[in-house]
């Protein structure tokens, strides 16, 4: 058997169609929504099954990938966030970059030679490397309009990707996935208005007019809180929240913590754009924070902590710009 292990979001699922466009596999997909990263605990192989690893942190899933691999699993592994202490195997191949101007679907393009340069634009937009991004569409000599395409639709596809559950998504990952690959190109996939793409837009449209409504929390020439109530569109928008304001102020580093049903809170911090260092090692002080140096998050949070971290987060940026 071959298992496809990807993130729900925009990174992992391009990652993919990059990656089955160039090797077409009948695979078992395992995705979830953004936060479950823990994809690899659910996976139980027979000797000589192969597993594709795209976009989920190594440091987070050792003690699976160790198990797996000591039953004889091939796992190739691509990814750009932390590896913590990574395993040494005959049968892992790993294509690991943590540079803060990288993603998953931009090693990807570089493993395949960048035959599938433009999704992996598109997935570059969808992880809000939007300088990067930009850089990439004038080198291939893209118009305005195809720029502004691939932008939509990593915006599009990310932000189906934040959630509680899979409950709260517009689309599941896999459905969304499997419409996406079936396209020769990403244009395409705008331009015939697939199913999906069209739900997400209007999805997107509304969801984002009512971010727009919300005030911050807390705000300074450092740092902006925002805080959004225990309702699936704040859920839904966060991301993309965090991805506007933080293009919008990019010396600013921006704080968005969504209230979740049991009363805790989803966190998610963006470093400045100008500045893109520190937002793991903040949010990894915490047991459920992890993330990468310009975009990192804490999955259960305590709201009495707030004052505290708002402190250490002002401290650590003024401190080093």
């Amino acid at each position: 058997m071959h298992f496809d292990v990807f993130n729900g979001d925009a990174d992992g699922i391009l990652s993919l169609v990059q990656l089955r466009k160039a090797a077409p596999k009948q695979s078992t997909l395992v995705t979830g929504v953004k936060r479950n990263i823990n994809l690899l605990a659910g996976i139980h192989i027979e000797k000589g099954d192969e597993i594709t690893v795209l976009d989920i942190s190594m440091k987070k899933n050792q003690v699976d990938l160790r198990r797996l691999l000591s039953d004889d699993a091939k796992v190739f592994y691509a990814d750009h966030h932390q590896t913590g202490d990574m395993p040494q195997h005959k049968n892992l191949e790993v294509h690991i970059d943590t540079n803060a101007d990288i993603c998953t679907a931009l090693i990807i393009d570089r493993f395949l030679g960048s035959k599938y340069h433009d999704w992996a634009i598109a997935g570059a937009y969808g992880d809000n490397l939007h300088a990067v991004a930009d850089r990439l569409t004038q080198q291939a000599r893209l118009s305005l309009k195809q720029r502004e395409q691939l932008k939509q639709l990593g915006t599009l596809v990310n932000y189906n990707s934040y959630g509680e559950q899979l409950e709260d998504l517009i689309i599941d990952p896999k459905a969304l996935y499997l419409e996406l690959v079936q396209f020769n190109d990403p244009f395409s996939a705008i331009s015939e208005d697939g199913a999906a793409l069209s739900t997400l837009q209007k999805a997107y449209q509304q969801d984002f007019e009512w971010a727009m409504q919300q005030v911050a929390h807390y705000k300074t020439r450092i740092l902006r809180v925002f805080k959004l109530p225990n309702l699936p569109v704040s859920r839904r928008i966060s991301g993309a929240l965090g991805n506007h304001l933080a293009n919008q102020s990019p010396d600013c580093a921006h704080l968005v913590l969504t209230e979740n049903s049991n009363g805790q809170y989803t966190v998610s911090l963006r470093a400045p754009l100008r500045h893109k260092f520190g937002a793991g090692s903040l949010c990894q002080q915490f047991a459920s924070g992890g993330g990468r140096e310009a975009a990192a998050g804490i999955n259960h949070f305590d709201i009495r902590e707030l004052p505290n971290f708002i402190e250490q987060v002002e401290s650590y940026y003024h401190q080093n710009f």
